[in-house]
């Protein structure tokens, strides 16, 4: 399945990290916005043009040294269509390069819309009976508090194209237990239930180093949880979002990883995407900067694990 390749990566570049290409228009060096500004005028066609040029660079610094990005999709549709164009460029030229791609989207419905956000980002859709790929993500983030009715959809299309979901179960942000740590009636917390239904609808699209297709969400913020679901989902590959800005530290994500030093990538953005301003160097070296964070939040993660292997 998808998180076999995604495994595979990250062995490959002894890196269980993720670079969370979400590029607000500050983030990008004035030099690159000046020059499509001039081009195309003060315009969303300028500012969508300027966060490609962005990923683009970061992207070809990384993309040995990384095995994977992860664009949040709103970062890329509050630019209008345009930006839209350029989160699809931006999934075609990383994956180009070798890189997986997780499209940040937490989409959440149910029956026809679910299906059609599912071949959007997953799959195929049909025009005059030729099969077509909107944008052709390896993975997509998607909220699972519908049910299986949202997420049927979403397994046969990652049974048939091999793409793979990431579930929210205990999400980084600081009112994430207002729900998720409230208690069922069987005694289990809610984020702990929906954990349970990942390795449950995970049964249905296996991977061959005993990690399903369904990965689920959980949080840097929160690393006792974190060794919590890890120790009650064996199948079950994590996206942990929340470590450097948000306060989640490498100790603390290492306890969502196995004894083959996998189970789970960590996710930053803003620590790589502005690099370059926490330096004080040249922005035009923004994408070395973006390189030399990559490397340190590699380290700095590793450190506190086994050699990343294979399972044998």
């Amino acid at each position: 399945m998808a998180f076999d390749r995604l495994i595979e990566n990250i062995v490959k570049t002894q890196n269980p990290s993720v670079v969370g290409l979400d590029p607000k228009l500050e983030y990008v060096p004035k030099f690159i916005v000046e020059k499509r500004i001039e081009k195309h005028g003060k315009t969303l066609k300028a500012a969508a043009k300027a966060v490609l040029d962005f990923n683009k660079a970061i992207i070809d610094e990384i993309h040995d040294i990384c095995p994977a990005i992860k664009p949040q999709a709103a970062y890329y549709e509050m630019y209008g269509y345009e930006g839209v164009k350029t989160l699809y460029k931006t999934i075609q030229y990383a994956q180009e390069k070798g890189m997986f791609v997780i499209t940040d989207g937490k989409r959440n419905d149910i029956g026809a819309t679910m299906e059609a956000y599912a071949a959007a980002h997953l799959g195929f859709c049909e025009v005059g009976g030729e099969q077509l790929e909107p944008f052709g993500s390896d993975a997509l983030t998607v909220n699972g508090y519908l049910g299986t009715d949202g997420i049927s959809p979403l397994l046969t299309q990652c049974k048939a194209y091999d793409k793979g979901i990431f579930v929210l179960v205990k999400t980084s942000n600081k009112s994430s237990g207002e729900l998720q740590d409230q208690k069922l009636e069987s005694g289990k917390t809610v984020y702990a239930a929906m954990g349970d239904m990942c390795e449950t609808w995970g049964a249905e699209v296996m991977g061959k180093y005993g990690y399903s297709g369904v990965g689920a969400v959980v949080g840097a913020t929160y690393p006792e949880q974190l060794a919590e679901m890890r120790k009650a989902l064996p199948h079950t590959f994590f996206l942990v979002p929340g470590y450097g800005a948000q306060g989640g530290g490498a100790e603390g994500v290492s306890k969502g990883f196995d004894a083959n030093g996998l189970g789970a990538i960590v996710n930053s953005s803003r620590g790589v995407m502005c690099a370059y301003k926490k330096e004080e160097c040249d922005e035009h070296d923004f994408a070395q900067a973006a390189r030399r964070e990559v490397i340190r939040m590699k380290e700095d993660i590793i450190s506190f694990l086994p050699k990343i292997v294979l399972p044998e």
